[in-house]
């Protein structure tokens, strides 16, 4: 049976046809403030636009000391062809027992609608899956974000509930959809693709 002491994260590297996912670094600090303190950004955030740049060292910091402890694993998205930094994607609310955890991800605005989060969030979700055998990823969304919402049906979540009213942001009360994926189901879409990919 997993138990939290048994990952350390500060190794996972993750490779797509245009990304490495690769572990937040101080040097992330410009790059992930600008995509916080953007009010575009944080319109389906959990928390208000950042205000200053030691929010983001700080958050980097909790990141880092996170990984070797395996409490959770936030991962930058950095594009091969040039090393631009385009935003981040975690795995976090690890409940081992049950094989269970969430899923969380960011893309800084400029790069939205090139299909870059898919192609970072199937390798997230390949390694959660297949090397941590994970049962079960949950995802909340405001059910407003329908980039988002999209995205997830993509990759095969299911919307399974609407929590009504579940956070008040900067004084805005925002309802919570949530969606799972099952690890059976993205196994058996794994093969079906594999299998209209050979034919």
């Amino acid at each position: 049976m997993h138990d939290m002491s048994s990952h350390d994260f500060s190794q996972v590297r993750l490779s797509t046809a245009r990304l490495e996912l690769r572990p937040m670094q101080m040097a992330d600090t410009d790059a992930l403030f600008a995509m916080c303190a953007d009010a575009e950004f944080v319109r389906y955030w959990s928390e208000p636009a950042w205000q200053h740049t030691e929010q983001a060292e700080r958050r980097i910091q909790r990141d880092l000391d996170a990984l070797p402890r395996g409490e959770y694993l936030n991962l930058s998205l950095v594009r091969k062809q040039d090393g631009v930094w385009l935003g981040n994607c975690c795995l976090f609310s690890f409940l081992w027992k049950c094989r269970r955890a969430e899923i969380g991800y960011g893309l800084a605005r400029p790069y939205w609608g090139q299909g870059y989060m898919q192609e970072a969030l199937r390798a997230l979700l390949a390694y959660g899956f297949e090397h941590l055998q994970l049962h079960r990823v949950e995802a909340d969304i405001d059910p407003a974000n329908h980039a988002s919402e999209l995205s997830l049906k993509r990759l095969g979540f299911v919307q399974e509930g609407l929590l009504r009213e579940r956070w008040i942001v900067d004084g805005q009360v925002s309802d919570s959809a949530l969606f799972g994926l099952l690890q059976a189901d993205w196994l058996a879409l794994q093969t079906s693709a594999a299998r209209h990919a050979s034919v």
